[in-house]
């Protein structure tokens, strides 16, 4: 198919990237055709590249150094024929010594991740991630309204001349179902119930010592997954049996397993391994032909069943892909609590996520502002996520503040909880692997170094990372890790229709039934896969998914499941979005489920 400039440019928006100038489109288009790219895979290559320079702006300079660097190189590497990397290739030429260079010096630079704040900081970081962005640098004159004083934190603390003089504030960027009533205001959490939906051995709630995993334990949690989730695939779509990856089949068999890369680099239509389960095939790899799939949507870790055949036992030529299946819907008890007898009625919830400061300053006039909206909409629920001390701002990667970071925490806590205290609402606080204070480890406990009085205890919690919350009967499945940007470097696909990008994502986190699904991890993801087991599975479909990301906001009804990013507060040194919900469960009786969001919006701060 012919690649269209409109196509690209509607792939950039998803990125927050906009252009008006045709004739990068028209480069964009031409590169396409050059090195045999579509749409999706040159913007997901401008983005990569961007990424790595600190966010650089799409020109016709920085095109052409992308081109020579990123896509002059990829062709190089690749076979003429298959797309995969000629490993056989001997280093003789001038670029191949540099790349090989370049490769030691990275493994030099992994030191780098062991070092104390101030040596890291020190020295320039060779490997980044889509999720790393750097801003600019301003400064203005210091604002007055702040509840806690940040003068102790760093000798320059003058707020952002860009966040202050923003003209934007309160418009409402996306919307899901209609409010009634002209306001959106909440009863201050009046009536309110909120716990974890599962029992607390099955949810974080202390610490845990990491670095002690095998790998035998890691294979037989992957094992685990792909069998358990082999159960509800084959009482779905009424499959008997299962052959061996490896097997030899001259007729359409069905083969079950985890999609897997053939090698370390980012996967693509040529690289797709199937590794299947430890009962039917011993853990074996082997490659799969996609050629005959009209459709799909595959990323390392998922778990599938394939219709295929396998007649020389080392390639399978698949011809089906067995969609996941999701879990069902949490069902209330018959006989509701005391507590929870008010809250049929709607109730308003607040998400927002941080960094709670701008880039260039370390003054939180943002968490200021979300404070004031609390105060003023009243709202019942406010879920709010880290980053609170974001390890990716620039005034701590420098190692310029003069106290703690435990000292900044416990501040913005403080500010949080007194500054709220009026208005009621409860205040659920959920880490980030951003948080420079707290276990870098996934899933996260719970924060534990800062405890409310005894007035609000009440309504402050603190829950991990990720967790599934039960708000009045309303199911809210909560993490604060940027799984759709993770996800969204390493998906494939091929559709007809031109499916969503964000929907295929978001319904692969639903059937696959956790929280993060894709294996290996990203780069700045440290999982320990005893405890991911135990308490990062989705027990239930939620009813409500809040999945913040640095991609652009949005809000979704996927699978019957409201799913809502309401993006960071903050964006470098502009402001962000957050987001405001208005929930009501059903009421016990009612046969046909229907999604208890009854309106959803993302709002400028």
């Amino acid at each position: 198919m012919p690649i269209e400039a409109k196509k690209i440019a509607e792939e950039l928006e998803t990125f927050d990237v906009t252009t008006e100038d045709d004739s990068l489109l028209d480069k964009l288009v031409d590169l396409c055709g050059r090195y045999r790219l579509n749409e999706e895979g040159i913007v997901n290559e401008w983005f990569a590249f961007s990424n790595t320079r600190n966010g650089v702006p799409l020109t016709d300079d920085n095109l052409e150094v992308f081109e020579s660097e990123i896509l002059v190189k990829k062709v190089n590497k690749m076979g003429p024929a298959t797309g995969k990397r000629n490993f056989r290739a001997p280093i003789q030429d001038l670029n191949s010594l540099e790349e090989l260079i370049q490769a030691e010096e990275e493994e030099e630079n992994l030191l780098d991740s062991y070092a104390t704040p101030g040596r890291a900081a020190s020295q320039k970081r060779s490997l980044t991630t889509p999720e790393d962005r750097q801003s600019k640098k301003a400064s203005a004159g210091r604002s007055p309204r702040i509840l806690f004083s940040p003068s102790s934190f760093s000798p320059s603390v003058t707020p952002s001349q860009k966040y202050g003089s923003r003209t934007n504030r309160g418009e409402v960027v996306s919307s899901f179902g209609a409010v009634r009533g002209a306001a959106w205001r909440g009863a201050g959490g009046r009536g309110v119930s909120v716990r974890l939906l599962t029992a607390p051995e099955d949810s974080v709630t202390a610490r845990f010592k990491h670095m002690f995993q095998k790998l035998y334990d890691i294979r037989e949690v992957l094992n685990y997954r792909i069998e358990d989730l082999a159960h509800s695939l084959s009482d779905h779509h009424n499959i008997e049996d299962f052959r061996p990856v490896a097997a030899l089949a001259q007729e359409t068999v069905k083969f079950l397993g985890q999609i897997a890369c053939d090698s370390n680099g980012k996967l693509n239509a040529k690289s797709v391994m199937l590794q299947g389960d430890l009962e039917h095939s011993t853990g074996m790899q082997v490659p799969v032909d996609l050629s005959e799939l009209k459709e799909y949507s595959l990323f390392p870790g998922q778990v599938v069943v394939l219709d295929g055949i396998n007649s020389t036992g080392r390639c399978i030529v698949a011809s089906h892909l067995y969609e996941g299946v999701p879990l069902p819907f949490h069902k209330p008890q018959k006989e509701l609590e005391e507590e929870e007898v008010e809250g049929l009625e709607q109730q308003m919830v607040l998400v927002a996520c941080g960094p709670y400061t701008t880039s260039d300053s370390i003054t939180y006039d943002p968490m200021m502002d979300i404070i004031d909206v609390i105060n003023k909409d009243q709202p019942d629920v406010c879920i709010l996520l880290g980053p609170f001390v974001d390890s990716k701002h620039e005034q701590i990667e420098n190692c310029k503040l003069t106290v703690t970071f435990q000292e900044v925490f416990k501040q913005c806590m403080k500010g949080f909880v007194e500054g709220t205290r009026s208005s009621g609402s409860h205040l659920v606080f959920v880490p980030s692997l951003r948080d420079i204070h707290h276990d870098l480890v996934y899933p996260q406990p719970p924060f534990y170094s800062f405890e409310p009085s005894k007035d609000d205890k009440r309504r402050v919690h603190f829950v991990s990372e990720p967790c599934t919350l039960n708000i009045s009967g309303v199911v809210f499945g909560v993490t604060s890790t940027d799984v759709l940007i993770h996800m969204t470097a390493e998906e494939i696909n091929s559709s007809l229709g031109g499916s969503d990008r964000f929907t295929r994502i978001l319904k692969h986190i639903l059937t696959q039934r956790s929280y993060y699904p894709l294996y290996p991890p990203a780069e700045d993801m440290t999982i320990d896969y005893e405890n991911f087991q135990m308490h990062a599975l989705l027990p239930v479909t939620p009813d409500i998914l809040i999945v913040p990301s640095e991609l652009r906001y949005f809000v979704k009804d996927v699978l019957g499941c409201v799913c809502i990013n309401p993006g960071r507060l903050t964006k470098g040194q502009v402001g962000g979005t957050y987001g405001r919900l208005f929930v009501q469960r059903q009421k016990n009786g009612e046969t046909d489920r229907q999604t208890p969001c009854v309106a959803a919006q993302v709002v400028k701060i």
